[in-house]
């Protein structure tokens, strides 16, 4: 008799704890189920290559928090991104360089999202390359290479050997080209040079060039990694106070970091120096448009400095969220 009520006991003990595992089992399972995203749709970006490494980044860590909406983009130029946003062909337009009154009338609507700047380079196989960094080059002989075409020698600008400059500039409606010429007061159209389509492409076209020259957005001339720049190509230094040496506090160009804290301080023109935006035509309705802008311009902001970005003000970014409120 005891043997059997020992058995029942064990027996009623084990399926006790039998309910009690698949109850808390239950809760468990329940608790770990994923809210549920309602955030869907597709996002078409096309534009400036300055803005498009940095918008691929974003695009990606906004994915992940909500898997269901999709990223269609693309680098053309800022030219092209305008465009295309203007004529209802992709939902933003990666800009670059100011917006034109003639594109307002059009219902451009512009949030800016980060700040970069072009840096003019030169083959760092340039016979002349120590003289160029220990002087730099002053704005208005920039002027003369790129505009007038007054200065066509190397020797002119530094350094004791006679090698000619080969101009390289955009062929295609660059945000890069634009802000470069504005340094000058002038239009991308007034630039001299054999033009190249896109940033790499300028880029590469120097690097091949011991005599070359010409200008790119810091994306495409430092290594993220190493934020060192790039072998073969150089930043040529801008004597910012034209004394005909660069100064210390003129010396920003080693690593990215520098230059972009520079630029932060004001060290760097403006232009060259630029903000870049998200250009719409009309204000932003659609729910997933709206919520991946308010993230740049919130969460997203801390992929600026590793990227090469410069974030802008708390101010600003203040202001530009409550474009989309």
């Amino acid at each position: 008799m005891k043997n059997i009520l020992k058995q029942n006991t064990l027996l009623l003990a084990l399926a006790a704890i039998t309910v009690l595992t698949a109850a808390t089992s239950f809760v468990k399972s329940k608790a770990a189920k994923p809210v549920t995203d309602d955030l869907e749709g597709t996002i078409s970006i096309s534009g400036a290559f300055a803005l498009y490494p940095i918008t691929v980044k974003w695009a990606d860590e906004f994915k992940k928090l909500h898997p269901k909406v999709k990223f269609n983009i693309s680098a053309g130029g800022a030219g092209k991104g305008i465009t295309d946003a203007l004529s209802g062909l992709v939902d933003i337009g990666l800009a670059s360089r100011d917006i034109d009154p003639s594109e307002i009338k059009k219902g451009a609507y512009t949030i800016y999202v980060t700040k970069d700047a072009v840096v003019p380079t030169f083959n760092t196989g340039n016979p002349n390359a120590a003289d160029l960094l220990t002087k730099g080059v002053k704005r208005n002989q920039f002027l003369d290479v790129f505009v007038t075409g007054n200065i066509k020698n190397w020797k002119q600008l530094a350094g004791k050997v006679n090698v000619p400059i080969h101009i390289y500039t955009r062929s295609d409606a660059a945000g890069a080209g634009e802000t470069w010429a504005k340094y000058f007061g002038k239009k991308q159209e007034d630039l001299l040079g054999v033009g190249v389509y896109g940033d790499p492409g300028l880029a590469q076209a120097v690097k091949k060039d011991p005599t070359g020259i010409g200008y790119n957005n810091l994306a495409y001339l430092y290594d993220l990694k190493t934020r060192k720049q790039v072998a073969g190509v150089h930043a040529l230094p801008i004597d910012v106070n034209g004394n005909g040496k660069i100064d210390a506090d003129e010396n920003f160009y080693d690593t990215i970091d520098n230059l972009t804290d520079a630029i932060a301080a004001g060290k760097y023109p403006s232009p060259p120096a630029r903000n870049l935006g998200f250009l719409f035509k009309g204000k932003p309705k659609k729910k997933e448009l709206i919520e991946f802008v308010k993230y740049v311009l919130t969460t997203g902001q801390q992929f600026v400095d590793e990227n090469g970005y410069i974030a802008l003000s708390k101010t600003k970014l203040q202001e530009e969220a409550k474009k989309v409120d």
